[in-house]
Parts: C-alpha cells; structure tokens; sequence
C-alpha cells in the first residue's frame, strides 16, 4: 500500500476505490485507518475525544475499533481538518428552528469527494434501468431523466446538504427541464409550491415522457393531500419513478411508509417497484438506498413480488447496528443504533455514531427511526 501522507493523496486513493469493480475488505481496512490516522493527528477536539479512551492509530488494527463521534458533537464542534479560511460551504442539519445545527465543513476538494461518492451510487439504484428504457423506446438513446425536485433551490437553501445532492444529479444526470418546486413560507421552512409541482407533472404526462420526482416525505404528503382533496389520479408514463427521503416531525401529518407509498401508487400510477427510499445525513458524505430500480416489463411485474427493504451503503461506507447497552454489534435481526463508517468524509470525521435505530440484516439494515429522547430532525424539517 502507497503510504498516505496528507488528505488530498486520501482523495485520490479514494477515488481510485470507488471506480474499483472488486473493492476488497482488505483495501476498506487500510484506508479507513490511514483517514483515522491523518483525523486523529489534524482534528484536536477528535484527538481528545480518542484520547480519553486510550485509543491512537498506533494501538488499532481494524476499523470496526474506529472511535465513533456522536451526531451531537457535530453542534458543538468544529470537527474539521479545514483551516477556517479554507471553509468555503457548511451543511447544516435539519430540525426545528429551536435546535442548534449540525455544521459539516466543505471546500471545493471535499466537495468534489462527496460528488464522485454520491453519483455512482445514485445512478445504480435509482437510473440502474435507464439503459433498457431507450432500448425499449420508452425514451429517446439521448435523452436525460426530467427530475422534479419537491425541495427549495440551492438558492433558497444553500445549507442543505439533500439540496446540494438534488442540484448535483440535476446539473451531472439531469435534462434541461428539471425544476425545484420547493419554497421557503414566512418562518423561512420549507414548503410545497403545489401548482408549480403540477405544471412540471402534467408536462411530462402531454409528452408521455418519464419523469422523476424526488423529495422529503413531508412534501409527498401535502401534495398527495392535495391530489386525494381533488379526488386526482395521475398515471405518469412507464418508466416514472420516485425517490423518498427524511421524516415527518411537525411538518404534516405522519403516516407508515407502505400507506405513503399506496397512496404515491394511487395518485401518481407509480409502480411499488419504482419508489425508492434514500438514507442520508448532513454529517455524512455517502447516502444509503433500499432498492434498485429494475426494468419493468410486464412478465417482471407479474413475476416478482416485493422484496423486503433493506438499506444499502456503497462499499466505501460500512454500516454497523450496535447495542447502546454493551456498544458491541448486535447479531443478525436485532435492533440498535446505526454506526457508521464513510470514507466520503475526508475532511471531517469518518466514524459516526447516529441517534437513528436500524435492525440488522446481512450487509445491510432496515430502518426503525429515532432513537427515543433524541432530537427530531431529518431532512423534512429543515429550516433556513
């Protein structure tokens, strides 16, 4: 192994990982323990954090031994190796306007790290089918996926690391015509511009052209509130597809995600098989999904039941569920917090602990929701 001497040769050696077809375990474990070594020497209150439990790199062989810093400290902290004139965007957490935010600090370098680490996996969960529509004419052999996006612009939300995610596929994988159809109300939280929503939708119905909507679950419940007042029924063209994210808390009504799911099938004529759950947070540089989209014919939609969702992180993130009791990993089908382990994080820290509940399974995980007396956030919540 090439000895990593600073965090910008830990970026190319991570971006030669994430183009790697056969990432091994072996290579996981180098790497997070050079980014743990170069953390551990460049971000003091990280180094203190280590240091009361008599942890360095010098007495760790695995990165499942990785000190994992609470989201918490995120608020409290400056967990960053950028000098402060090198700063040049923050993300912010979601929550209530009364809660202090999480900052997650980024400058060009790190951004461009969290780009090359979010797009490959998007596009193989999300567009994984995308091919197989222009070989089925369902869209032209040039043509790019319309998103609308349910969220605030970047200029209306410059903190939000979900909207810089949204304005990176939309400018890397986008067409021309995708639109954010999200505002900020008088309290500066986000809302719905449901007319503006309606527009967009109806222009891919007239051209009978797939269409991609992503948003927070907050933003699908009004806008299915909307359809459901109205007693409408879209059925968008084959090969729509939604994307899901975030929570509920105070900014509409909550239901189970099956029952937002039906109701997304019934209003909007979108296959179970194409909605798709994102899990992600401001702290963290990687994003998880719970399903790929495959090409649906009319044999796979008779064929294939629905699997159970399971969360998938990219093979440069590890995801563990430990106990809170015995913070030891639980075993398979048992309940605890999700830890994590991201190599996207070059500039912060790479080893998260979250105050989110998932249950094991295999390599990946089912999620609960928060923790009980943890701060309700997610990404529905966010507030400018």
């Amino acid at each position: 192994m090439n000895t990593i001497l600073s965090f910008y040769d830990f970026a190319d050696a991570l971006s030669a990982f994430i183009k790697d077809q056969q990432p091994t375990e072996e290579r996981f474990n180098q790497l997070a323990l050079s980014l743990f070594a170069l953390q551990f020497a460049s971000v003091e209150p990280y180094r203190q954090f280590c240091g009361s439990r008599n942890i360095s790199p010098g007495n760790l062989n695995d990165w499942r031994e990785i000190p994992a810093l609470p989201t918490s400290a995120f608020k409290e902290l400056e967990l960053s190796s950028l000098p402060p004139e090198q700063r040049t965007r923050v993300f912010h957490s979601s929550g209530t306007t009364e809660q202090i935010p999480s900052r997650h600090f980024h400058n060009a370098e790190s951004l461009a790290v969290y780009e090359a680490s979010l797009l490959p996996w998007f596009q193989r969960h999300f567009l994984a089918d995308w091919d197989e529509l222009a070989e089925n004419e369902l869209v032209g052999p040039i043509d790019k996926p319309g998103f609308i996006f349910l969220t605030p612009s970047p200029a209306l939300a410059p903190h939000s690391s979900l909207v810089h995610m949204f304005e990176t596929v939309r400018t890397r994988l986008g067409s021309r015509d995708s639109v954010f159809c999200g505002r900020l109300d008088d309290t500066n939280s986000w809302a719905l511009d449901i007319e503006q929503t309606l527009f967009a939708v109806r222009k891919s119905m007239c051209a009978n052209r797939p269409v991609a909507i992503l948003g927070t679950a907050f933003s699908f419940v009004h806008l299915l509130d909307h359809f459901a007042a109205g007693n409408i029924r879209y059925r968008l063209a084959a090969g729509s597809r939604v994307l899901e994210t975030g929570g509920y808390k105070g900014r509409s009504r909550s239901m189970p995600k099956t029952e937002l799911h039906q109701l997304i099938t019934k209003h909007l004529g979108i296959s179970p098989s194409h909605i798709v759950c994102e899990y992600g947070m401001s702290e963290l540089s990687s994003q998880a999904y719970d399903r790929a989209i495959e090409f649906e014919s009319a044999e796979l939609k008779q064929a294939q039941p629905q699997e159970a969702r399971r969360f998938h992180f990219p093979p440069w993130t590890r995801a563990q569920i430990i106990s809170p009791e015995t913070g030891r990993e639980v075993s398979e089908g048992e309940t605890g917090l999700i830890r994590l382990i991201d190599l996207a994080n070059v500039f912060s820290i790479l080893a998260v602990q979250t105050e989110d509940l998932g249950v094991r399974r295999g390599d990946g995980f089912e999620l609960v929701g928060r923790a009980t007396l943890a701060e309700p956030r997610g990404c529905s919540l966010m507030a400018k």
